[in-house]
C-alpha cells in the first residue's frame, strides 16, 4: 500500500488557514479524493467534559478512550502524541493536511495574504497560496480566494506518485 501524501498548510496565526482547509478539503472531494486532516493546538483542547462518560473514563485512568456510534468516532489520546504519530494512524484517505507544524517534515503548502510575508521562507516551501502573489516566485501560486487550482495540482502531485 502506497503511504499516504502529507501537505502541511502553514501561515501566520489569524492568516485564514481553518478558512481555506474548510473550503480546499471539499474542492479535493470534488476531484474524488477523501482527506485526513491533523489540526495544531498549542492551546489545549478538551473533547469531552465533566459528567460524560468518555470524561469519565479518562479520569479513571484509560490511556486511550475510543466513542464509537454509528455516524462517526473519536479516539481520546490521553498522553501526548507528537504530529508524526497522529499522521501515521490516519489510514482509508488519498492525503492528509496538516494545519501549522512549521517545522514539521511534511511539505509546506505556505498561505500569507498581502502585507505580509510567508511564516516559512519560500524556498522551504513546495507552494504558495495568496492573494497578493510576489513577482519572481520560486514556488508554484495559488489564489486564497479559489482552492481548486491549488486542489488540482496537489490531485496531480498524488497521481505522480503512485
Amino acid at each position: 500500500m502506497p503511504e499516504i501524501p502529507v501537505w502541511s498548510l502553514v501561515a501566520l496565526s489569524h492568516t485564514g488557514k481553518t478558512t481555506f482547509l474548510e473550503r480546499l478539503i471539499p474542492a479535493l472531494g470534488e476531484l474524488g479524493l477523501s482527506v485526513g486532516v491533523v489540526k495544531h493546538d498549542a492551546h489545549g483542547f478538551q473533547m469531552d467534559y465533566p459528567g460524560k462518560d468518555s470524561n469519565r473514563l479518562t479520569q479513571a485512568g484509560a490511556a486511550v478512550t475510543a466513542v464509537v456510534s454509528p455516524a462517526r468516532a473519536a479516539f481520546l489520546e490521553n498522553r501526548p502524541l507528537s504530529p508524526e504519530e497522529a499522521v501515521g494512524r490516519i489510514r482509508g484517505v488519498d492525503l492528509i493536511l496538516t494545519e501549522g507544524f512549521k517545522t514539521g517534515p511534511w511539505p509546506k503548502l505556505a498561505l500569507c495574504r498581502a502585507g505580509s510575508a510567508p511564516a516559512v521562507p519560500l524556498e522551504r516551501c513546495a507552494a504558495l497560496v495568496t492573494d497578493a502573489p510576489p513577482e519572481d516566485c520560486p514556488v508554484p501560486v495559488f489564489p486564497i480566494q479559489d482552492p481548486m487550482p491549488l486542489a488540482r495540482w496537489l490531485a496531480r502531485q498524488r497521481k505522480e506518485r503512485e
